[in-house]
C-alpha cells in the first residue's frame, strides 16, 4: 500500500500516483437479515390494542383497532380515492422539494464559498427560518391564491432551509489542510471544487436533502389545509369534520408509508454519490 508521502512525491514529479489495491466492501449478512426487526414494535403495539378492544378493555371509539383502520384503508384503495389523494400529495411534495432543494443548494454554495454573501444574506435567512410554517399561509394565499402555487411555495420554503444550512455548513467544515494541499498542487478553482470540495460536501448534502424531504411532508399538511380538495391532508381534515377517527389514522398511515417510500428512493438515488466513504456504518 502506497503512503501519502509517496503519492505526494509522485504527484509533484508529474507522475500518476500508485493505485492502492481495490478494496471490496463487505456488507454484513445480518444487515440484510435483521431489517424486519424494525416491524416488531409496531406489530406488537397493534396486536396489543386489537386485543384490548376485542376483550372490552377499551372502547375503540376514538382510537379504532388496527382491523378497522386497515378496513378503511382497503375501502379507500378499492374505490380509487386513496390513490387520488396519494398522487396529489406526492406531486406537491415532489415539485416543492425540487424547487426548495435547488434554491437551498445554490444559496448554500454562495454563502459557504463567499464570506461577503454569507454576511449579507445569512442573518436574514436565519431570521426567516424562525417563522412558523403556518404564518406563511395567509401571505402565500394573498400572493398566489388558494390553488397549487401557494401549496408548492409553502412546501418549497420548508425544504429550503435545511438544505441551505446543510450545504453551507458542509462547505465551511471542509478541512483547511485539504484545500491547502489542492493549492500546493496548483489545482485550478474548478478542479479544486470537483476533486476536494464537492466530495467533502456530498455527505452533508445527502443528509440535508433527507431532512428537507421530511420537512416537505410536514409542510404539505399545512399546505393542504389551504382549501385543498385532494391530498392526504384533505383526507385528514375530512375525517375530523365527519368524526371518522379511522379515516384520520388511515391518512396518517398513508403519510408514513409515502414518506418512507420517498426517503428510500432518495437514499437509493444519492447512494452512488457517497459510495466512496468507508464508514463504521458500512461494517455493521
Amino acid at each position: 500500500m502506497t503512503t501519502v508521502l509517496e503519492q505526494g512525491v509522485a504527484l509533484a514529479a508529474g507522475a500518476a500516483p500508485a493505485a492502492d489495491p481495490p478494496r471490496t466492501r463487505r456488507v454484513a449478512p445480518t444487515r440484510r437479515l435483521l431489517w424486519p426487526i424494525g416491524l416488531v414494535l409496531p406489530l406488537l403495539l397493534a396486536l396489543g390494542w386489537e386485543a384490548a378492544v376485542s376483550l372490552g378493555l377499551a372502547s375503540g371509539r376514538l382510537m379504532p383497532p388496527p382491523s378497522r383502520i386497515l378496513a378503511t384503508l382497503w375501502a379507500l384503495a378499492a374505490s380509487g380515492e386513496l390513490w387520488t389523494h396519494v398522487w396529489a400529495t406526492g406531486w406537491r411534495v415532489a415539485v416543492g422539494f425540487g424547487l426548495g432543494a435547488a434554491a437551498g443548494i445554490v444559496l448554500g454554495v454562495l454563502s459557504g464559498a463567499s464570506p461577503l454573501v454569507r454576511r449579507l444574506g445569512d442573518p436574514t435567512l436565519q431570521a426567516l427560518r424562525a417563522i412558523p410554517s403556518i404564518a406563511w399561509v395567509p401571505l402565500f394565499i394573498l400572493w398566489f391564491g388558494i390553488f397549487e402555487a401557494s401549496k408548492v411555495a409553502l412546501i418549497a420554503v420548508g425544504v429550503f432551509f435545511p438544505v441551505y444550512l446543510g450545504v453551507m455548513g458542509g462547505i465551511l467544515s471542509v478541512d483547511r489542510k485539504l484545500v491547502e494541499v489542492g493549492r500546493v498542487f496548483r489545482l485550478s478553482p474548478p478542479a479544486l471544487a470537483r476533486r476536494i470540495l464537492l466530495p467533502a460536501v456530498l455527505p452533508e448534502l445527502v443528509t440535508a436533502l433527507r431532512s428537507g424531504l421530511g420537512l416537505g411532508f410536514m409542510f404539505v399538511v399545512a399546505a393542504e389545509f389551504m382549501g385543498a380538495s385532494e391530498g392526504l391532508g384533505y383526507l385528514l381534515v375530512d375525517g375530523q369534520q365527519l368524526g371518522k377517527p379511522d379515516q384520520i389514522l388511515a391518512a396518517i398511515i398513508a403519510f408514513a408509508l409515502l414518506g418512507k417510500l420517498a426517503d428510500s428512493v432518495l437514499v437509493a438515488l444519492t447512494g452512488p454519490l457517497v459510495r466512496w466513504q468507508d464508514t463504521h456504518r458500512d461494517r455493521l
